[in-house]
């Protein structure tokens, strides 16, 4: 299969000679691990205080490209970055720490003019190299109007010559009414995410709550508070960015593949970096931000994980874990103290096969993410932390289900073409861009029956709603109701119940509280009761929610999302 590299050029991808000039993919087995320091991602405060008041914040944060270090011995790579200047500019970039109740406005400033076109499954034909390459940003769990939520076809381009349909303003309002928690923020250009993303456009945003959290005695502060951004990434040997952009049917999409799985493992922007630490309690923000890949994540010695909160609500009490699995697009919010270490230092590893469930599985680079080296010294160090019995009062309980306000059935499909490679992946057996179906009502709930037809895991995202998971059931004779559904698509003639009869899988502990992302498994039909509404009031939004452009729901496989595995979601007062 041919090989091709890809050039960030204002997250242009454009495709060049195979290899050419004798550029290579890097074998990653001749770079040493551990080499690299973590780096703690610039702050940006998103409020103001002024005259010992708080007011709501004002940023602007532009997209740059720059050059960036992966690994001490790669070549320097070219990426595009979010920041406040292209000095600044990360990857990932800065953490936006915003607060409970005080909005946060942010104005988005486009790349410059990029000299090569655009190629993605929704552009076929690549537009005038003028006009740029469309960008947007979504604050992924954030719950806010619909002009704000980086519609994926409120994309814009350089200088805003050009912008998508259902453009209104580079600035985003969060209003950041919402529980404390942890967010992210990334791209969300229609046919585009994958390669944005993969270029470097994404970052952590933080919502605090003094008045709620700082009687937990949580671990916090810089140094004992972390965020964790997990990613994969491939090289060549000049240090670019490699994606194999021949598609699996050149025919169809020229580009596309069904998933994107780098061979380097990244936390922070450095592949396996180290961490030095205290034998003491921290604090650990974990997000995926990997394209397809899922992280089933433990320690190499006897160390566990307790868990604070699944994606950007708190639980109602810790967790302990050994093991978890994070689907792409998950947070998970822990702690582990190292004065529980055995030993001097620590692996963080991963088992997850890729593509999950029953894909490959990792090896020696991408079975390890990043090591901790615990301060030598005596494990009873001052630690001023607390993990308390209870977190914060949970909100009310998910609505009765007789007492739902409607009752959904979303199934994924996957189709293939006559050699079974995969082509195109629908919701509901329909395309993106087919009249929206989903219509629920600003202050009600919904029961949402998620049937997974295809062999994939699908972590299903929800914008604005959340949602608990009630049951995850197997589906007897699954290829029988494969095929009825994908002739007629009709959950009742196909009979959904009589095959709804397998084992109940239970949700894990960590996962039972209210979620923005849920990993679908294959084979099953997923139930949830979504919100749609504030989370504790369970009254309508506070802004109109049904305004356009509206919302989507989606896989967050970004290589499954861009080809057509999402859906319009449009509320209704």
């Amino acid at each position: 299969m041919e090989k091709v590299l890809l050039l960030l050029l204002l997250l242009s991808w454009t495709i060049t000679g195979a290899l050419a000039g004798g550029v290579g993919l890097v074998n990653v087995t001749h770079l040493e691990m551990f080499v690299d320091k973590l780096p703690d991602m610039p702050r940006l405060q998103a409020y103001r205080i002024r005259n010992s008041f708080l007011e709501p914040g004002n940023l602007t944060i532009g997209m740059y490209e720059k050059i960036w270090k992966f690994h001490r011995d790669l070549p320097a790579t070219r990426v595009y970055a979010y920041g406040t200047s292209r000095a600044a500019a990360t990857v990932p970039g800065p953490t936006i720490e915003a607060l409970q109740g005080i909005p946060t406005h942010i104005t988005w400033k486009p790349p410059p003019v990029p000299p090569y076109p655009i190629l993605g499954p929704h552009h076929p034909h690549p537009h005038p190299a003028p006009s740029g390459v469309p960008t947007v940003v979504h604050l992924h769990g954030g719950v806010h109007p619909p002009t704000s939520d980086g519609h994926s076809h409120a994309w814009f381009t350089s200088n805003f010559s050009y912008v998508g349909p259902s453009f209104s303003s580079p600035t985003s309002s969060y209003p950041n009414l919402q529980d404390p928690g942890n967010l992210w923020y990334h791209d969300h250009a229609i046919g585009l995410t994958r390669v944005n993303i993969l270029a470097g456009l994404l970052g952590a945003y933080t919502l605090r709550s003094p008045a709620l959290e700082s009687p937990l005695r949580l671990p916090h502060g810089p140094e004992f508070d972390r965020h964790l951004i997990l990613f994969d990434r491939s090289f060549l040997s000049d240090g670019s960015l490699f994606i194999n952009s021949t598609g699996n049917n050149p025919s169809i999409h020229p580009q596309w593949q069904p998933e994107y799985f780098g061979d380097a493992l990244i936390v922070n922007g450095k592949a396996w970096p180290f961490l030095r630490v205290r034998p003491r309690r921290y604090r650990f923000r974990i997000i995926n931000a990997s394209n397809a890949r899922f992280y089933r994540l433990f320690f190499s010695n006897s160390l566990t994980f307790l868990h604070l909160s699944s994606d950007s609500v708190y639980l109602s009490r810790p967790v302990p874990s050994r093991k978890f699995l994070l689907g792409p697009s998950e947070i998970a919010d822990v702690i582990v103290n190292f004065a529980d270490s055995p030993s001097q230092s620590v692996i963080l590893l991963n088992d997850a096969s890729y593509p999950f469930p029953t894909g490959d599985q990792p090896d020696e680079f991408s079975g390890k993410v990043m090591k901790f080296i615990i301060y030598p010294g005596n494990k009873n160090h001052q630690d001023p932390s607390h993990v308390p019995k209870r977190l914060l009062p949970p909100p009310p309980p998910p609505t009765p289900e007789h007492r739902a306000a409607a009752t959904r059935y979303i199934a994924m499909f996957e189709y293939e073409s006559a050699t079974g490679e995969p082509t195109h992946l629908y919701i509901n057996g329909k395309p993106y861009d087919a009249p929206v179906t989903e219509t629920p009502r600003s202050g009600t709930s919904e029961v949402w029956h998620v049937i997974n037809l295809t062999d994939d895991n699908h972590p299903l995202h929800i914008h604005l709603g959340l949602f608990v998971v009630l049951e995850q059931r197997e589906l007897v004779g699954v290829e029988k109701l494969k095929d009825c559904m994908m002739r007629i698509n009709d959950v009742d003639k196909c009979r959904l119940k009589d095959h709804a009869k397998g084992r109940a899988d239970p949700v894990p502990a960590h996962e039972k509280g209210w979620k923005n992302v849920f990993k679908m498994q294959p084979g099953f039909v997923t139930r949830i009761l979504v919100r749609f509404a504030m989370l504790r009031s369970e009254k309508p939004y506070p802004f109109d929610a049904a305004a356009e452009p509206g919302y989507v729901y989606h896989c967050h496989i970004l290589d499954h999302e861009d080809n057509m595995m999402m859906r319009p979601l449009k509320l209704l007062n």
